[in-house]
Formats: C-alpha cells, sequence, structure tokens
C-alpha cells in the first residue's frame, strides 16, 4: 500500500514554472496527481512537459494571479480540461529590496498584491467548488520570514506573516465544509532566484554552518511537507504552520553568550 497515493486528485500550483513550485509540481506528480502548473509566462510549460515526460500528467496554463479575469479564466479551462482541483497550493511570489523608510508604495502594494491578495483570489476561485463538494486542501508556502523580519526587503515579511494569519482564517471558516487549509514556510533553499547568492565565495559554508542539519534546503524539501499536508495522511491538520528549515530558526539560544554551557 502506497502511503501517499494522490491518483485521483487535481492539484493546482501558482508560481510553478521554476525553483520551489517547480519542486512542489514534480513532487505531486511522483505520488500520482494530475498537476496544472500555473504561471505568468511560458516557464512552467517545461515542467508540466518534464512530469509527463516521465510518465505523469500535466497540464500548463498561463495566469496572473494578480488578476481577476485571469484565474476565473485559466479556473474554467482546468475544470472542462481536466475537472476540480482538489488541490491548490499557492506558491507565487516574489521580492523587492528596500527598507520601509524608502519602500516606494507602488511597490509595496505590487508585493502585497501578488504574495497575499494572490493568494487569497486562488482560494476563492479554486476553493468555491472544494466547498460545494465538500473537500479539499489549500497548502499556502509562505516563509520564516513570516516570523522573523528580513530587513530591507520592503513587504516581503509583511506578506509572508498575511499568509499565515489568512490561512489561519480559512481553516478556520471554511473547515466546517470540509476544506482543509495549511502553511509551509521555507528556510533557506538553493534555487534559480537564490543561486547567485550562494556562489558568492564563502557564503554556502557560511550559511550551511548556521542550519543545524547542517546543509540548505533543496525544493524538494519543501515538496515533501506540502505532499503531505496535501494528502489524506494530514486529514486532522487545519491552521497549522510547517516551518521546513533544518532546525535553523531554532538556534537563537546559541548565538547568546553563556559561560559555562559552551561544547566541550
Amino acid at each position: 500500500m502506497t502511503w501517499i497515493d494522490l491518483s485521483s486528485d487535481v492539484a493546482v500550483v501558482t508560481g510553478g514554472g521554476a525553483g520551489i513550485g517547480r519542486g512542489i509540481a514534480l513532487g505531486l506528480a511522483a505520488v500520482g496527481a494530475h498537476v496544472v502548473v500555473l504561471d505568468r509566462d511560458e516557464t512552467g510549460s517545461a515542467v508540466a512537459a518534464e512530469i509527463r515526460g516521465s510518465g505523469g500528467r500535466a497540464e500548463f496554463f498561463t495566469c496572473d494571479v494578480t488578476s481577476d479575469d485571469s484565474v476565473a479564466r485559466v479556473a474554467g479551462e482546468i475544470t472542462a480540461k481536466v475537472g476540480r482541483a482538489a488541490i491548490l497550493v499557492n506558491n507565487a511570489g516574489t521580492m523587492l529590496p528596500g527598507g520601509l523608510d524608502a519602500v516606494s508604495l507602488a511597490d509595496w502594494e505590487r508585493i502585497l498584491s501578488l504574495n497575499l491578495t494572490g493568494y487569497l483570489r486562488c482560494a476563492r476561485v479554486f476553493g468555491e467548488p472544494m466547498l460545494a463538494q465538500g473537500s479539499g486542501a489549500i497548502v499556502h508556502v509562505a516563509s520564516i520570514s513570516a516570523s522573523f523580519p528580513q530587513s530591507y526587503s520592503g513587504a516581503y515579511s509583511a506578506s509572508k506573516a498575511g499568509v499565515v494569519m489568512l490561512s489561519r482564517q480559512l481553516a478556520v471558516e471554511w473547515g466546517p465544509q470540509g476544506v482543509r487549509s495549511n502553511v509551509v514556510s521555507p528556510g533557506m533553499i538553493r534555487t534559480p532566484m537564490t543561486e547567485a547568492i550562494y556562489q558568492s565565495p564563502g557564503v554556502h559554508d557560511a550559511r550551511r554552518a548556521l542550519v543545524p542539519a547542517r546543509r540548505i534546503g533543496t525544493p524538494a524539501d519543501i515538496a515533501d511537507a506540502v505532499v503531505f499536508l496535501a494528502s489524506a495522511r494530514a486529514s486532522y491538520i487545519t491552521g497549522e504552520e510547517i516551518v521546513v528549515d533544518g532546525g535553523f530558526t531554532r538556534t537563537i539560544m546559541g548565538v547568546i553568550p553563556r559561560p559555562g554551557f559552551e561544547k566541550n
């Protein structure tokens, strides 16, 4: 018996064209889900083709999650082609640099529109048939920045903190109708978007040394947590956040000088 089997489910992944989104799409496909990759450009088509090339089922649709019309249109096309989505993974997001004293309100609102309002928009559209059916799972990708402010990153931390509370509220409001909502918060994950950082001399080793697991995470690490929360194995889990960071955020006491309590 397979511990997790999503072969009866259609799973939509926003921002599925690269990095963590690609990892999640591959992870869901590996346990049988019919994966629908959404992205605002054609990068997602390669991910869908990769899944099909490995014997899985996948579709790609261009979608702008900041647009009501785009999300509604794509949701209708998905339903017509492959059926109702039983799983939604809200993953699309980005970051713009800037301190809070200087970030423009246009950039602030741009990030919130994508990273937070876009999650609600997709939850409403794809969640409507879930609520009507009386079942469904939504997993939102947030960040450890939701709990620990990431300096000089504009609205990023605020948007991810909002995602955590959005998920909790959805869990409470939609739980009685059979729809679960949970969060996965990645720590330091090596992706194409962050690769330039890790290519800087000494950065990889310095970061790895801060993580109790002594390695930098991969998109597959995030995918494993998402797949679990999306599955029936997590049927009694809702409104929760799983932090996937190799223990990094649990190390704060270790940076405080405590004479006599050092490792021998």
